[in-house]
């Protein structure tokens, strides 16, 4: 019936658009190529069929990756090509399905990362700063923890028998990457340092201590369960695996002590002691040592705290793979198991970009996001579903009357004109800026976004008629002054392609993510 449905939609649609177009579009117009690329699209659209179930799922987060800075990284990547930019897409743009979600949290009308993402893992809305638990959860009280624990879609996979992975370039014990395996009444407790000592003492477990221990600690709230653990885990965050201590340095380190832990525990090991079969890798030969044909496991810590900017990769000690060379790699190992596999990766620096007020840094690595979806799409087979979505967007702007193909980090030059537009104060103005965050500032061709940090405010307007403002380090300006830019309360989207994609539409809440998962991959159904 459906089929039929979809058959007579087309056809309708056909007879309308030929009709039209003969008796009353002129010629001209019916052969635009925008009239024409446009009533293929839609016939595209309508001859879709739908497929129900996915044996792999891969969920994609471009952390802070808002509307805005998706139309940005679109252009951006254009122009970066030679083209104009704003015709392009970015891979996942192209995907047959879209919808708006909703982001807010239980307490906040913007939110923050750890409860959006365990929105998307868990079914359900929670508060801010908050990982795993639910809405009844007092932050920063232990004891509020136990008995609001909520179980994620990367447990019922591994309750289902499938591989999974978690992949992030920010430190894997961030917010995002965390929400997948971890629970914990602060976001901020990535190691047992960063902990008040009544949590300690009330038994509270930090979220790198809970990622080795994930096998452990699944099997003890889940009676007469058996997993085999995360297969792949990819990341930044090696300071909180390690003793505060110089001799547990790596080869990479680049502080005098790299470590954080002030309990002793060399988490590195205890992974290692856990699983002989794994691979513990740290820079870019280890990663391209990694056999994906025979590699049981693995566990990639490639930088002290954040992996570098997508920008900034050239500069890294030891060298560290990119997103797309992660996901990819993480693919070819969890595909080892027959039975399918959940594979989460998020884009983490998106978000620390527009932190920092460095447009330029967010969005090369929104593209580079794009350039590992459609990796992922180029080698996944009919049988996955691949989502891609954020968890907030930020305050961030297109704004003024800039021409077509104008450089979307240039200032702005109006349709017509040669010379920047100037403002009421007769000064240029850029296309690109921020509502808050530190402030304008013109670093040059510094690379790391995050150098703002040793800058004191400098907010407002300033003369930029001699400041090369797309270079990688230049900063926006902002108009209210704080030590970083903010999140936004904005709906982000939410991309869907392969089966179980036709249920991605309309405007929903955060949490559907989880059952758009779990669906796909009858994660709840009887085993």
């Amino acid at each position: 019936m459906l089929a039929k449905r979809l058959l007579s939609a087309v056809a309708v649609a056909t007879v309308l658009s030929s009709t039209a177009s003969a008796a009353v579009v002129p010629n001209h117009q019916s052969t635009s190529p925008w009239f024409s690329d446009s009533q293929t699209q839609l016939n595209t659209k309508l001859a879709r069929t739908q497929v129900e179930n996915a044996k792999n799922v891969i969920l994609f987060v471009g952390d802070g990756m808002g509307i805005t800075t998706l139309t940005a990284a679109r252009i951006l990547q254009g122009q970066q090509q030679g083209n104009t930019g704003e015709e392009g897409y970015l891979s996942f743009e192209r995907f047959p399905y879209s919808a708006l979600v909703k982001t807010y949290n239980v307490d906040a009308q913007t939110p923050d990362s750890a409860g959006t993402m365990t929105a998307m893992m868990s079914g359900l809305k929670t508060d801010v700063g908050v990982i795993g638990v639910d809405e009844d959860i007092v932050r920063g009280d232990c004891a509020s923890v136990y008995g609001n624990e909520v179980i994620s879609a990367l447990e019922l996979a591994e309750l289902k028998g499938l591989a999974t992975g978690v992949v992030s370039t920010a430190r894997i014990t961030h917010a995002t990457p965390a929400a997948t395996y971890a629970k914990s009444a602060d976001r901020n407790w990535e190691d047992i340092s960063d902990m008040p000592q009544a949590a300690i003492d009330a038994g509270c477990e930090d979220i790198a201590s809970q990622l080795v221990n994930f096998e452990a600690n699944l099997e003890a709230r889940i009676a007469g369960s058996d997993v085999d653990g995360i297969e792949v885990a990819f990341g930044g965050g090696r300071r909180h695996f390690l003793p505060k201590q110089a001799s547990f340095n790596s080869a990479d380190a680049a502080s005098a002590i790299e470590g954080d832990r002030t309990d002793n525990r060399d988490l590195t090991a205890e992974w290692q002691a856990t699983y002989p079969n794994g691979q513990y890798v740290i820079d870019q030969a280890g990663f391209d040592g990694i056999n994906s044909e025979t590699t049981e496991r693995v566990l990639g810590l490639f930088n002290e705290s954040h992996m570098q900017y997508e920008q900034d990769r050239d500069n890294d000690i030891a060298g560290e793979p990119s997103l797309t060379q992660m996901t990819t790699k993480a693919m070819q190992i969890l595909d080892n198991n027959a039975n399918g596999y959940l594979l989460v990766v998020e884009s983490g620096r998106v978000d620390h970009g527009h932190h920092a007020g460095s447009a330029y840094s967010a969005l090369t690595d929104a593209i580079e996001l794009s350039n590992a979806v459609a990796a992922a799409q180029a080698s996944a087979g009919d049988d996955t579903l691949i989502l891609v979505t954020a968890d907030h967007g930020h305050v961030f702007t297109i704004a003024g009357y800039p021409k077509r193909g104008n450089p979307i980090l240039g200032k702005v030059v109006a349709v017509g004109a040669s010379e920047p537009s100037l403002a009421a104060d007769g000064l240029p103005y850029t296309t690109v800026g921020y509502t808050n965050g530190l402030g304008m500032a013109a670093l040059g061709d510094e690379t790391n976004a995050d150098a703002i940090y040793s800058h004191s405010n400098n907010n407002g307007r300033h003369d930029l008629s001699n400041v090369d403002t797309q270079s990688a380090g230049f900063h926006q300006e902002s108009l209210v002054p704080l030590s970083s830019e903010t999140h936004s309360g904005e709906d982000v989207t939410l991309h869907a392609s392969g089966p179980g994609a036709h249920r991605a539409h309309g405007v929903i809440e955060q949490n559907q993510v989880f059952h758009l998962i779990e669906q796909a991959l009858q994660l709840t159904a009887e085993q």
